[in-house]
């Protein structure tokens, strides 16, 4: 499968890049985390006629902003989203009118999923936990192609984090915050030591850290820099930028 990191910023959109948005084209179907900015390059990537899922792990602006454009797309195949319990109220507010478009005005059909914590065999099997963040966020742990990938933005160290961490094939972890901010605790965000001790404890095979803070990581350097930090722990770790892609 490839992965490719569409959107690698939080909170807002800067130079570096867009907000937040990984997108994972397996043999049977694509997969999206989260819909920041970034969303707006996918129909670069959908090719083929698979199912699409679109998992997001909560509601905060900047893993949400890009579902303003859906309707730039022609997607042939229905648009499964998934987040946690109470997401179908709220995105059914925030996707209408006056702010976008409806859903049900769209060119290809939308459903929307809401997810308990605990393990799910449909549509594949993944497992959704929450972490430690200012408002309900999920992680996931996603079974593809006989591979683990979790993927956990936004949080801050926590025992689900590492329980959905354990021995993933690859594990895509938010890094925002270049160093312990005890004033911003509270929002639930992690620092490269912090995310690569995490990494290190779950025995994990690769670590992406992505969701880079806008107003703290300035330049792509300063994400060779968060990565040189946590190379000095887990070693088999690299920083996401837009468009870059990997192969699990």
């Amino acid at each position: 499968m490839k992965i490719i990191f569409l959107g690698t910023n939080g909170w807002y959109d800067t130079d570096t890049g867009n907000t937040i948005c990984t997108f994972i084209d397996s043999a049977k179907f694509y997969l999206i985390l989260d819909a920041g900015n970034g969303i707006y390059k996918i129909d670069r990537y959908i090719k083929e006629k698979k199912p699409i899922y679109l998992f997001i792990s909560h509601l905060h602006i900047d893993h949400i902003e890009g579902l303003h454009i859906l309707n730039k797309f022609k997607f042939q195949e229905t648009l499964s989203i998934y987040g946690r319990v109470g997401i179908k109220k709220e995105l059914n507010k925030f996707i209408n009118d006056p702010f976008t478009i409806p859903l049900n005005e769209l060119p290809y059909s939308v459903n929307l999923n809401e997810v308990e914590e605990g393990n799910h065999s449909q549509p594949f099997p993944f497992t959704a936990l929450k972490l430690s963040h200012s408002s309900i966020c999920l992680g996931y742990r996603f079974h593809i192609e006989d591979k683990i990938l979790t993927y956990c933005s936004d949080t801050g160290i926590c025992d689900n984090d590492l329980t959905l961490s354990k021995k993933a094939d690859l594990l895509i972890h938010e890094c925002s915050f270049k160093e312990k901010i005890v004033s911003l605790k509270k929002w639930g965000h992690t620092t490269p030591e912090e995310t690569a001790a995490l990494a290190k404890s779950a025995n994990v095979n690769q670590l992406v850290l992505t969701h880079f803070e806008a107003r703290s990581y300035l330049t792509l350097k300063d994400r060779q820099d968060a990565v040189y930090t946590a190379k000095k722990i887990f070693n088999k770790t690299i920083a996401a930028i837009d468009d870059m892609q990997i192969k699990l």
